[in-house]
């Protein structure tokens, strides 16, 4: 038959050309897999900031001088922990340790033995030890004395997560293989452990919901098409598309992170409920009209909602790239780049397999839908009988959401923002309960860096370093602070050490000046100073605090501390001219990767619902239809937080994405929703519009929604806390979403166009 429009004549030749187009397909599509496999895993939190970010900037320079070590401690629990049996084994477990390449222990027993060569375990040097580590509250603070346990600081010099795990695997062999029968447990605390599960975890979720999801596909397939030749077409297309949009990251040289799984996801949720979107109406073919011109038609038909969705969906992904949070902002790019050409796999790839396997249409294989029909039949009725009901009642809850999530300025906080470590470990797990231990038992887990520049040569004056000793003190008698390590410990501990006790002569500047006598020396061969003074020019120092709250109010208050006491410690003291602090390290920018969620939060969600709005614009000509088509989503979102708000969820770098994932998504179905709903006017009014776009889109918007809510939820399965409550949140809005297309949305219509069902309601 001759071909209608410009359009029916493009996707005439593109099926012709089918051929061509699958050995495109078969040659492009390894070279993407490829692509993927070689992209990086990442999940440090130097991939969290963008590069450019000023805190980044000072840090990077901060660590060329005082590289910052990955820090680790080994807690060994025992009944008696200076008794000599215990003694003796935390002694062969640091020299099990000591040969391990790129780790250096620390403990209070080394600094014992290495100012006393003769110590053995026997009762009496166990009495030695014991009033030596507990006479002084230095070896406390840092962790490696407590009531019932010892502490093993272990410096990991290395680089890399493939260095990093290494590094674990050896100690963890070294634990094993050293006999340890008096310490009765060993906990392992330190962010090495946490990021290396964390990377793990976050990968193996594709390798758990893929599956499922794979099992999800074949189901709904074979239920809803009946077909094995519909699965193959499906199945296929829905893989290239995915492949292609995975690969696409490793040309924009991306790497995995911690959310990073979320990407494979959403484009394939997003195909396919795009494949289903066609497919359901390819196989709704008129009696009289050939398949082959139908195919044409119904690709046709649907060409505008599905172009129209996804530049929504693009755009909306897009959108993230404002966000300061690196991870969030590339996988908005990488989002958007799959979902466009998982837009061309639909226009392309599917309809010549479509032709090439021979697709059976509803004229040979009905679909099942025979309990969808009958509860569509009732809808109309239904949702003009409780129009107010249903309209206020989603609104009602859309304005609780909202307060639940941005809060009541002295009546309610906003909802809670998660960064902590705690966050995002899974708390069946041992390590989570070793970190809990060590901040209840020790000290906090976060630890901020003091970078102090000077005038060159000047960071070994006495009367600096005084100062420097007068800042730390004073900072460690702040409240929330756990430990301060700096310059002058090492100082402090040569001193304890001589029986002078664990204090400087801070009212005696001779007396100090003398103890300050051979830094430089010393800087030459005790490698330990040499971490907190820089040796090559004397013109920097770096000041380690470990303190307990580690959220943006936390750090907040913690450089308001450290201000104040810098203020006090230098005030008149002509030796700090010229002397400049300054407060880095990845703790900072920990912290600030916490206090960018809110913003990215409204930033990207403003900016996608304005796009979307910009999208509708050009497809529906009813200004009160473009409100009213956002309306279940908006629904969902807002009320998919407030249940996170009373089931005590909070935001973080996976459940910040949930409102533009889910507005991004979801309007897919609004948009054909609209699009049908225009189609069907006719003299029956809204009624039969109605009945038409139920009829035509309703069915796959159930099905479409089911994929991306059972998809979704594949992410349970994570031991990644994050990734687990996105997928369930976000499964859930998809649902909420669902049903506010089928109630709140048509009670809208009711009432903005005061119409009335044709048939009076059952």
């Amino acid at each position: 038959m001759p071909a209608r429009t410009a359009l029916e004549r493009t996707l005439r030749r593109i099926i012709a050309l089918r051929v061509p187009l699958l050995v495109a397909y078969a040659l492009i599509t390894p070279l993407a897999v490829l692509l993927a496999s070689r992209i990086p895993s990442e999940g440090g939190i130097d991939r969290l900031i963008i590069s450019s970010d000023a805190d980044v900037v000072a840090t990077r320079e901060f660590q060329r001088i005082f590289p910052e070590t990955q820090l680790l401690m080994l807690i060994l629990e025992s009944d008696g922990p200076f008794q000599p049996e215990v003694l003796t084994e935390v002694r062969a477990l640091e020299e099990a340790l000591r040969k391990i390449p790129r780790v250096v222990p620390y403990s209070a027993l080394d600094v014992f033995y290495r100012a006393h060569p003769g110590f053995a375990p026997t009762p009496e040097w166990a009495d030695r030890f014991r009033r030596f580590a507990t006479g002084t509250d230095l070896f406390r603070r840092e962790g490696l004395i407590g009531q019932r346990f010892q502490g093993i600081a272990l410096a990991l010099d290395v680089h890399g997560s493939k260095e990093r795990d290494l590094a674990l695997s050896d100690i963890d062999r070294a634990i094993s293989a050293t006999p340890l029968d008096a310490v009765r447990r060993i906990r392992r605390v330190g962010a090495p452990y946490v990021q290396a599960w964390i990377e793990r975890e976050s990968g193996r979720a594709s390798l758990r919901y893929f599956p499922l999801f794979g099992i999800l596909i074949v189901g709904i397939a074979l239920f809803l098409y009946r077909s094995t030749r519909s699965l193959f077409a499906i199945l296929l297309a829905l893989s290239v598309a995915v492949a292609l949009g995975v690969g696409t990251g490793g040309l924009l040289g991306f790497s995995f992170t911690v959310v990073s799984a979320v990407i494979p996801l959403t484009i394939m949720v997003t195909a396919l409920a795009t494949l289903v979107y066609l497919h359901s109406r390819f196989v709704d073919q008129p009696a009289n009209v050939d398949v082959d011109e139908h195919q044409i038609r119904a690709l046709a038909n649907k060409f505008l909602p599905v172009t129209a969705s996804t530049a929504a969906a693009v755009l909306g992904f897009a959108a993230l790239s404002v966000s300061r949070i690196r991870p969030i902002r590339e996988m908005g790019i990488w989002t958007a780049a799959g979902l466009a050409l998982s837009w061309v796999v639909a226009y392309t790839l599917f309809p010549a397999l479509q032709k090439v396997l021979k697709t059976p249409t509803g004229r040979i294989v009905p679909l099942r839908t025979a309990i969808y029909d009958k509860l569509s039949a009732r809808l109309p009725s239904f949702s003009w009988r409780f129009r107010w009901p249903l309209l206020a009642g989603a609104l009602l809850l859309a304005a609780a959401g909202a307060i639940a999530l941005f809060g009541v300025p002295g009546r309610l906080a906003p909802m809670r923002v998660g960064l902590d470590a705690l966050d995002y470990v899974d708390p069946h797990l041992a390590i989570y309960r070793d970190m809990v231990f060590f901040r209840d038992h020790v000290s906090g887990l976060n630890v901020a860096r003091v970078w102090v520049k000077t005038p060159p040569g000047a960071v070994t004056n006495p009367e600096l370093l005084r100062g420097l000793d007068r800042f730390q003190t004073s900072l460690q008698e702040t409240p929330g602070i756990s430990a301060v390590v700096g310059p002058t410990t090492f100082l402090r501990m040569r001193r304890y050490l001589a029986g002078q006790g664990d204090t400087l002569p801070q009212d005696d500047p001779m007396a100090f000046a003398r103890l300050t006598d051979d830094v430089e020396q010393l800087l030459l061969s005790e490698p330990d100073l040499r971490a907190f003074i820089d040796v090559t020019s004397l013109a920097n120092a770096q000041i380690t605090v470990t303190f307990d709250r580690g959220d943006e109010p936390g750090y907040l208050a913690l450089s308001s501390a450290i201000e104040a006491a810098w203020n006090h410690a230098t005030a008149g003291n002509p030796a700090f001219r010229g002397v400049e602090m300054r407060l880095v390290g990845e703790g900072r920018l920990n912290a600030k990767v916490g206090g960018s969620l809110v913003p990215t939060l409204t930033e990207s969600f403003a900016l996608t619902a304005a796009l979307i709005f910009l999208a509708f614009l050009f497809v529906f000509r009813s200004p009160a239809a473009r409100l009213m088509a956002m309306i279940p989503s908006l629904f969902a979102i807002l009320a998919t937080f407030l249940g996170m708000r009373l089931f005590g969820g909070s935001l973080n770098v996976a459940t910040i994405l949930i409102a533009t994932t889910v507005l991004g998504t979801t309007e897919n179905d609004q948009i054909h929703f609209f699009h049908h709903l225009n189609e069907g006017e006719g003299p029956r009014g809204l009624d039969g519009a109605l009945r038409h776009a139920l009829r035509v889109s309703g069915r796959a918007i159930v099905f479409a929604t089911l994929i991306n809510a059972v998809g979704f939820l594949g992410l349970a399965s994570s031991r990644f806390p994050p990734l687990r409550q996105f997928g369930i949140v976000t499964a859930a809005a998809f649902l909420l979403a669902m049903a506010a297309d089928f109630t709140a949305l048509p009670a809208a219509l009711w009432i903005v166009r005061r119409e009335h069902p044709a048939s009076p309601p059952e």
